[in-house]
């Protein structure tokens, strides 16, 4: 039978030493880093959707469409995308963008945002769009999936828990009247 043992040290003994001593520095990397990895994917999110603001305020629409989850591509052509975007670009500007509070659930995260600019037809008005953010990690990189309902309600159905920690909001709209902030509520179709 063979020994355990190499010149006096007991192998069985040694390796689960290592290994015990393996697993409580792992846990130890794996707790100290948690917070910078939360940190990371905040910071990650918040990088994404100021890119994206400013691509769509550049009126860059390529780029916004590759900023797209791949489900909401496949919907909808490079050239269509890009096109509506055109045709309504001449409507609006944008000015700024404010990022609030960011939530990251796996591969999900929500992000607050105060959209600023300027409506120019048919009125001119200064206005700023009150909405959160969504966006889903694909590949390692996030993507906006904001204007995708049926990618939003998936991932909602499949995490109910984070749907009740965070209550999801549909966006507002405010439009500046005698320096004060007043909510645009848009009449209900077929009234």
């Amino acid at each position: 039978m063979k020994s355990n043992k190499v010149k006096g040290i007991n192998l069985k003994s040694e390796c689960f030493a290592f290994i015990t001593s393996a697993v409580a520095v792992l846990a130890l990397l794996a707790f100290a880093l948690a917070p910078a990895a939360i940190a990371s994917s905040e910071g990650d999110v918040r990088t994404t959707v100021e890119n994206v603001f400013q691509s769509l305020k550049n009126k860059n629409y390529e780029a916004l469409y590759e900023s797209l989850p791949s489900g909401s591509r496949s919907r909808i052509t490079r050239d269509r995308f890009t096109s509506s975007l055109r045709r309504a670009q001449d409507n609006y500007e944008l000015s700024r963008l404010d990022v609030g509070n960011i939530r990251v659930a796996g591969d999900f995260a929500v992000a607050d945002t105060v959209l600023y600019g300027r409506l120019l037809k048919p009125v001119s008005l200064e206005g700023k769009i009150v909405v959160q953010q969504y966006l889903v990690r694909e590949a390692g990189k996030w993507k906006v999936a904001t204007g995708d309902k049926a990618t939003i309600q998936k991932f909602l159905s499949a995490n109910p828990s984070f749907a009740r920690k965070f209550s999801i909001r549909p966006p507002r709209i405010f439009v500046k009247k005698d320096n004060s902030w007043i909510e645009f509520v848009p009449p209900k179709r077929g009234q």
